[in-house]
């Protein structure tokens, strides 16, 4: 492997007084920039008005860490799952989920996972490293791709719901959010943007002050700390109090809603002290519930909450004036829905 940079993690500043000390005109720097990431060239050589000069003096000091390959799984029900192969042979998964309203794509941030909760099967790998800003982005441009080709429509909405624990590649992912809404990037609405994390009570607060006007979704499944606890092991060292109170901040900061997302197993948060204690919580801040059905994993002691058990836990909600919604999950049968990505294409990973 090639010991340079990749030539995205210069901002124009740095490129331009690389430019300079290359006696490069400085006007260069905007048309390089267009080509790597609004063009999303893989190879210098492709840049059609830059002189060949100026090509090989990139070419010997940087790189494009493009992935080495693309696979696509598709479902019965539209869904696409994307197993992609980076620059270093490490695996992530991508999914681009159409429906009739939007066109939704649920991008990774680490190669595997930091964290251990117990009912996702993307917790069983090891977290190898985070990913580069460059790679979050280059996932929604290759998806962007697909769907205008698949689906003859752009992207819609984007969640950060894929492998890994965003809040744990803090900077990566701000970084890529940024590149993601901006003019030169993307120019994707903040509004369509959701972060989904487990909890991280201290990053959360962080967050709050970096003005992406994104929404946040929170893994709960519980509002009972033991409970949490058995379901998401990582929980010991973020109480629930601290979780919360770190929303409080974020929405105090941000004045933007917390979405919960919220799977009811059986027999382990399926009764009405659950419910009370998740209505109990919903009232202390501007909040939702999107209740996600639950893709059995291999895990025998999680399983698929009976429909009656739903249906009263809506009900608990209802009554108290808090909106929530379920989500029926999509691409089951090639394993990209919530919780099912593991690379199970990739004998040993």
């Amino acid at each position: 492997m090639e010991n340079k940079d990749d030539i995205r993690l210069l901002n124009s500043e740095k490129l331009e007084e690389f430019f300079i000390n290359k006696n490069q005109k400085k006007y260069r720097v905007n048309q390089v920039l267009d080509w790597v990431w609004n063009k999303s060239i893989s190879s210098f050589s492709q840049m059609s008005n830059i002189s060949d000069d100026l090509k090989n003096i990139l070419d010997k000091e940087f790189v494009l860490n493009k992935p080495i390959e693309i696979k696509s799984y598709k479902s019965s029900d539209g869904t696409i799952k994307y197993s992609i192969q980076l620059y270093d042979k490490n695996l992530i998964e991508a999914v681009l989920i159409p429906s009739k309203k939007r066109i939704t794509a649920c991008i990774s941030s680490q190669v595997g996972c930091s964290l251990d909760c117990k009912f996702c099967a993307t917790s069983r790998l090891y977290r190898k490293r985070n990913l580069f800003c460059y790679e979050i982005f280059d996932q929604l441009f290759f998806l962007n791709e697909q769907s205008k080709f698949y689906f003859k429509r752009k992207i819609s909405n984007l969640v950060f719901m894929g492998m890994g624990e965003p809040l744990l590649n803090y900077k990566n992912v701000v970084k890529a959010i940024n590149k993601i809404k901006s003019k030169s990037g993307l120019n994707f609405s903040a509004k369509k943007i959701t972060i989904s994390t487990s909890g991280i009570p201290k990053i959360i607060k962080h967050i709050a002050h970096e003005d992406l006007k994104c929404n946040l979704a929170v893994s709960l499944h519980s509002a009972i700390q033991k409970t949490r606890e058995i379901i998401m092991p990582f929980s010991r060292k973020f109480p629930i109090e601290d979780l919360i109170d770190s929303l409080k901040y974020w929405n105090r900061v941000t004045k933007k809603k917390i979405l919960y997302e919220y799977i009811i197993f059986d027999g382990i948060n399926d009764n009405v002290e659950h419910i009370k204690a998740l209505v109990k919580i919903c009232k202390t801040i501007p909040c939702k519930v999107n209740f996600i059905e639950y893709n059995p994993t291999g895990d025998l002691r999680f399983r698929r909450c009976k429909v009656e058990k739903l249906e009263l836990y809506q009900k608990y909600l209802t009554n108290e004036g808090i909106v929530n919604t379920y989500r029926v999950s999509r691409g089951r049968d090639i394993n990209a829905a919530c919780g099912q990505l593991i690379n199970l294409n990739k004998v040993g990973y």
